[in-house]
């Protein structure tokens, strides 16, 4: 497995501009983000990297900037399903108690940076109360009200709207319209044959939304997808804009 590296930068060179890119982080005043800031630290975060197994103690809180992250629930006979995925509006590892363990793997899916915090040092911050505090257990909120409505939808709606919101909640936290993803990876992750996903992939691209070469797909039309979709990704849509945290209006010096 590729080994997280930190940055080779002195630690007090990471800008609190830099840790704003996460939104949670963002959401912090200027003093809150300060007090953290000895125990923050940028790391490289590379495609295929597992944080933490099932199972594992989580020893760190990652906070992505520009990294994806899939997590991903582990059968019994080693198939994994997807669950949910954070990027930058988010965070993965929060475990409130020192004895918990990880019950789902968090493997990163789209590389790129993000900022770790011990997680002892988190359960510190998180019990004595504060911005951070509010904003963690505002973030679990939503993401509980996500997982519900993923479960619920997924019974009820075809493989395209599978594939779209797939798509599309990794495009919500991607910098651009291409998506470095293979029809193995979102078969795995859907839990679906290969050959489902080629065919819904193939009526997608028929009907403009997408076009699909090997390794990358390009969406070209948002709102046909997000239509396309259906009430489920919407719904999911709608929560997270509602619960996104309130960045504070400081102009941050590097």
């Amino acid at each position: 497995m590729n080994a997280i590296q930190t940055s080779t930068a002195p630690q007090q060179s990471i800008s609190l501009i830099g840790a704003q890119q996460n939104d949670l982080l963002r959401a912090l005043s200027r003093d809150d983000l300060l007090a953290l800031f000895g125990d923050l630290e940028l790391v490289t975060l590379p495609e295929g990297k597992h944080l933490f197994d099932y199972g594992d103690a989580v020893e760190y809180t990652y906070f992505p900037t520009n990294a994806i992250i899939s997590l991903q629930y582990v059968m019994e006979d080693g198939a994994t399903t997807e669950i949910a995925v954070v990027g930058r509006e988010g965070v993965v590892g929060v475990a409130l108690h020192p004895t918990e363990r990880a019950s789902y793997a968090a493997v990163v899916q789209t590389p790129g940076y993000g900022y770790r915090l011990k997680t002892a040092v988190l359960r510190e911050v998180f019990y004595t109360g504060g911005p951070l505090a509010q904003q963690l257990m505002r973030y679990t909120s939503m993401m509980f009200a996500q997982l519900a409505q993923s479960v619920a939808g997924s019974r009820h709606t075809s493989i395209e709207q599978k594939l779209c919101r797939w798509l599309l909640e990794r495009l919500d936290r991607s910098l651009s319209n291409e998506l470095k993803v293979t029809q193995e990876m979102i078969a795995n992750m859907l839990g679906v044959r290969r050959e489902s996903v080629t065919g819904a992939a193939g009526k997608l691209a028929q009907e403009g939304l997408i076009t699909y070469r090997r390794g990358c797909v390009t969406v070209l039309d948002r709102d046909g997808m997000e239509r396309r979709a259906g009430s489920c990704y919407q719904s999911m849509a709608k929560k997270a804009s509602t619960a996104q945290p309130q960045a504070q209006q400081v102009r941050y010096a590097a």
